[in-house]
């Protein structure tokens, strides 16, 4: 069999970098599709069995902050403060779990290739 010039293809060779550029632009086109759905989701978490809840968007904005009104005990502001934390962070993971599960699934794992 002769040896190929340097730089040239084998026979066949281009389809098959076709086809990868093609998948790679289809993986990426699913992968903007499904940030742009994210982007409009909402997750609604609670702390202190309901007594704090907290909704933020798929952009982790806060969207609304409710606080029954028999937790706000003027003497113990901390435990209030604990419990907002708490409901934020918790949304914020929900969210970022949720997102990261759904590219997850178009990239197979592949982690921050694309």
């Amino acid at each position: 069999m002769a040896k190929m010039p340097r730089g040239a293809m084998p026979r066949g060779g281009m389809p098959n970098m076709n086809n990868m550029i093609k998948q790679a632009q289809k993986m990426q086109a699913e992968m903007q599709k499904i940030q742009d759905e994210f982007e409009t989701k909402e997750f609604e978490v609670s702390s202190g069995g309901g007594a704090v809840n907290v909704k933020i968007s798929g952009k982790l904005e806060i969207l609304s902050l409710d606080i029954k009104p028999d937790v706000v005990d003027p003497e113990d502001i901390d435990m209030l403060s604990d419990l907002i934390t708490a409901a934020v962070n918790e949304a914020i993971r929900k969210a970022t779990s949720e997102r990261e599960e759904a590219l997850g699934r178009i990239t197979g794992g592949m982690g921050g290739l694309f």
